[in-house]
């Protein structure tokens, strides 16, 4: 019972992940236009993106183009394009995967192990996901820093951290929990596993015929034979006489 409420856990904090990393891909607020120095003019702020360029004015809505070439981007964002769809596709094919094999679904009946292994792969699946977000993310932010800091690049070239990366960031640490959660709750050493056998009302079963009984040959214990005892008769009788040169006692009586 607590392993289904934790795989349940795992499988929202996936969930949350997933579209934290599709929100993440698709916004345009990676770089946001740095207001520091001379740069003064607040009215009009720029976002770069992965797909796309926008710009905002005051009392103007966003207008975006999307880029003309892919060669004409930065290496990390070309990096990043990649990385995050790898994201998307491990996550949600982890996602997927890990619904076959929880404890409150019967796609897979009667196989314990069988569960378990599934988790393990989806869990296995999801940390990759979370690793391919992880990387354009901080790489795209480490690189933001390094030319904010640049003493030769001039304030309007100067970019600060978008909430994009915000959202990757924490996208990225519910998909580690996520597939930790599936890992950990599924990952049990075989010599202390225990098989449960679970009965199935829908089981096939075999009805055998009675069989007749086949005759067993008895064994005999040889019992000792008793003894016969004398017994006393007013009749003569050989079995209590003896040829002897003297009456006896019983041969007296026996006559009487």
């Amino acid at each position: 019972m607590a392993n289904s409420a934790l795989e349940i856990v795992g499988l929202l904090l996936t969930l949350i992940g997933l579209i934290g990393t599709a929100a993440s891909t698709g916004m345009p607020m990676w770089r946001v236009t740095a207001f520091i120095g001379e740069n003064i003019i607040v009215f009009e702020t720029r976002y770069e993106g992965l797909w796309m360029n926008c710009f905002r004015q005051a009392d103007i809505r966003m207008q975006c183009k999307v880029y003309d070439s892919l060669l004409a981007l930065s290496p990390d964002l070309q990096a990043a394009r990649g990385l995050m769809c790898c994201a998307l596709a491990l996550g949600g094919l982890g996602l997927l995967i890990s619904l076959v094999g929880l404890q409150c679904t019967a796609c897979i009946e009667n196989n314990d192990r069988a569960k378990r292994l599934v988790l393990i792969i989806a869990g296995s699946m999801i940390i990759m996901a979370c690793i391919c977000v992880l990387i354009p993310v901080s790489w795209t932010g480490h690189v933001i820093i390094r030319d904010f800091y640049n003493p030769l690049l001039i304030d309007a070239q100067r970019r600060e951290l978008g909430e994009a990366l915000y959202i990757g960031w924490v996208a990225s640490a519910f998909l580690f929990f996520g597939g930790c959660m599936f890992i950990c709750c599924n990952l049990q050493s075989e010599g202390k596993d225990s098989e449960r056998y679970v009965y199935s009302r829908a089981s096939d079963y075999t009805a055998y015929p009675p069989q007749p009984l086949q005759p067993q040959q008895l064994v005999l214990l040889p019992q000792p034979e008793p003894r016969p005892q004398p017994m006393l008769s007013r009749h003569p009788s050989t079995n209590y006489s003896y040829h002897s040169r003297y009456p006896s006692v019983h041969s007296g009586v026996a006559y009487l």
